[in-house]
């Protein structure tokens, strides 16, 4: 499949570290490009940063409005009525890009997948039912979709990655309490989860990127 359009980031020539970093619901794939200066610590090995932008689709809680979104959300409970087709048409979508940094020399391995809210749903969705080992899983401000079937569905190529998985206390629109289910459902699995919560909103602060800096360097060796 074609894969999508995205805006890129080297941190230097010939990298062979990729970062692929799903935006959120509405945004595009500049929202989170100028995490980049603020992210990466000097002595890091080269970095492609790829930020997608999802397709544009009919948002049902939106009033159907066309907006830029992994799948659709048909009401404010959002773990409920999931549009299990989207969410796994994003999957794929993913894996194409995945693949193409592969086509351009990083190992799966060396290749971290990111997302902030439905990106993250994704990135978790996706991560974990890939057949190759990721590098890591960072789920910003998110929870774990498709939930039902993980179990049945997972890859034990990366039953042992590391995930770091944030939420703000006063989140309003993923509220803290899905966040730590899916945290919770995530450890019951087996699965390795850095858990961090910050008093913020539906938001990213400065000490989530300082701490996402200290996890992703670790990854990096």
């Amino acid at each position: 499949m074609d894969t999508l359009p995205a805006v890129e980031h080297e941190t230097a020539a010939n990298p062979r570290w990729s970062v692929i970093w799903l935006h959120g619901l509405g945004a595009d794939g500049h929202d989170f490009a100028p995490i980049v200066p603020e992210l990466v610590a000097p002595g890091w090995p080269a970095l492609r940063f790829v930020f997608p932008h999802a397709p544009v689709r009919p948002v049902t809680v939106n009033g159907g409005m066309a907006m830029r979104a992994w799948y659709d959300i048909k009401g404010l409970d959002i773990a409920s009525q999931e549009d299990e087709a989207g969410i796994r048409a994003s999957i794929a979508a993913v894996r194409a890009l995945i693949a193409r940094e592969q086509a351009r020399g990083v190992a799966p391995g060396r290749i971290v997948l990111a997302g902030f809210s439905q990106g993250g749903a994704i990135a978790l969705a996706g991560g974990l039912r890939l057949d190759e080992p990721l590098a890591g899983i960072i789920a910003l401000s998110t929870y774990l979709p498709l939930a039902g079937s993980l179990a049945a569905e997972r890859s034990a190529a990366n039953a042992a990655v590391p995930i770091f998985q944030a939420h703000g206390q006063a989140d309003p629109v993923v509220p803290l309490a899905l966040g730590s289910a899916s945290r919770d459902a995530l450890l019951a699995l087996g699965y390795r989860v850095d858990w961090h919560v910050y008093p913020m909103g539906h938001a990213v602060c400065p000490q989530e990127i300082a701490d996402l800096r200290a996890w992703l360097g670790s990854r990096l060796r």
